[in-house]
């Protein structure tokens, strides 16, 4: 479940934002980058605690009580937050108040874990011996989360709290000693005297790691910000796809849709050989009259459904649904090496899918350049096909009705099937024609 607050955390103009959806992926694959995360440091602070048990029992290492706890207690934290994550219980802060646990934890053993169990030694040795790289991981886990937030945030708790316990330490030194006591020149001995002197702390070496640790988180949101960029891109164009693939998937095969996907150019506005399907139920107000609206709507949905599986089999792309019949081509956009072939044979489905479901039909076809091209707004668009072939199909599919004949086509279409067989009613005269046609029945 995707709490408001959490789906809110990515809603910044100053980092890539894109529409709802995209945001719940890039949502999800945040959750999942910052479960990793905490998995990862988990693991971390669960070795760090076998490892003092081990020097405890086999090194006779004697921590403190504390010690014990606060490992087991980060341990517990650890396994609780990923679990929490991507649940109604999940909020926003939890992610930056768990990093900043972890890194104050971090710095606060520098300022309070003794180095050695000798009392005498200053606790500023543990800044020279060990030193900040130890916070460096949660910055690089941090990034785990997709969040430049998150990373910004980790590295600032870490400059902070390395300061405030360096500063801590330094208050217990008497006579502190830095780089600059070191005379100029330095000989051997100063550096001797001075550098491996137990009470040197280098404040200037505390400047240079913490600016490291600032350009190094910085640079890491910065690249995880662009991470975001190229992630919400990708998501949208694969969006887009989908939403073209289930659009056109309503009318044309998958393999088709995926070639047109491919393929933009396929919609863009051109003049292609092709053929035009146009068909039409017979009787069609008789039929509707006997029955309900309900079953009128059914049967026609059932029937039409079948009409575009018969039309996507021969890989014709249904142009529109014209009430009680449809309009498909053959060859545009998607192009053919024999359009007629391919319409030829889904009028002949029409047929028999028409007998088998009890409805009587009139199919119209045409062969010949056929204008094709995405038409309307850029916020709507439907693709469409015009010109005179389209003209003749739906002219012949009416003209069906005058002469008595399911399947019409004209000259060009019966030319390119070369069917004896083919009955012909030369000089017919269609309206919207300007001059005669010559006709063939199959």
């Amino acid at each position: 479940m995707i709490t408001r607050a959490a789906t809110a955390s990515f809603r910044t103009p100053l980092f890539p934002a894109g529409t709802r959806a995209e945001e719940t992926r890039l949502y999800r694959a945040e959750r999942q980058g910052l479960r990793l995360a905490v998995i990862c440091r988990t693991v971390a602070v669960g070795i760090g605690f076998l490892w003092v048990m081990g020097a405890w029992l086999t090194l006779g290492y004697h921590p403190s009580p504390w010690v014990f706890l606060a490992l087991g207690g980060f341990t517990l934290l650890g396994i609780a937050h990923a679990l929490v994550i991507g649940t109604r219980y999940d909020r926003r802060w939890m992610k930056y108040a768990i990093y900043s646990v972890d890194t104050l934890g971090i710095c606060a053993a520098f300022a309070f874990v003794p180095v050695s169990v000798a009392a005498d030694i200053p606790q500023i040795i543990a800044f020279r011996a060990y030193g900040i790289y130890y916070l460096f991981p949660l910055v690089a886990m941090a990034a785990l989360s997709l969040s430049p937030w998150l990373v910004l945030w980790t590295g600032a708790v870490a400059i902070a709290g390395w300061w405030a316990a360096f500063l801590f330490v330094l208050s217990d030194i008497t006579n502190p000693l830095s780089w600059g006591d070191m005379p100029i020149p330095a000989s051997q001995a100063d550096y001797e005297t001075i550098f491996l002197s137990i009470d040197f702390v280098g404040q200037g070496n505390r400047v240079e790691e913490t600016g490291f640790l600032f350009f190094a988180s910085a640079t890491l949101a910065l690249a995880v910000w662009r991470a975001r960029g190229v992630f919400l891109a990708q998501l949208s164009a694969q969006f887009d796809r989908d939403r073209i693939a289930e659009t056109l998937g309503r009318y044309v095969p998958e393999t088709i849709a995926k070639r047109l996907i491919d393929d933009p150019v396929a919609l863009a506005p051109q003049e292609r050989h092709a053929a035009v399907l146009v068909m039409d139920i017979a009787g069609f107000t008789a039929y509707a009259a006997s029955r309900s609206p309900g079953e009128v709507i059914d049967g026609l949905n059932r029937f039409l459904a079948r009409c575009a599986d018969v039309i996507s089999r021969e890989q014709g792309v249904v142009i529109q649904f014209t009430g009680d019949g449809l309009m498909a081509t053959f060859g545009t956009p998607i192009e053919l090496q024999v359009p007629e072939k391919n319409a030829a044979a889904a009028a002949h489905g029409l047929q028999s899918c028409a007998e088998e479901l009890g409805f009587q039909i009139r199919v119209g076809l045409a062969a010949g350049p056929v204008a094709s091209g995405s038409i309307g707004s850029a916020q709507r668009q439907a693709f469409t096909v015009y010109g005179d072939t389209v003209n003749r199909a739906a002219r012949l599919e009416a003209h069906g009705k005058m002469i008595g004949r399911t399947i019409l086509m004209d000259g060009p279409m019966a030319d390119a099937l070369r069917e004896p067989t083919f009955e012909p009613f030369p000089g017919q005269a269609l309206p919207g024609i300007g001059q005669t046609v010559d006709v063939y029945a199959v």
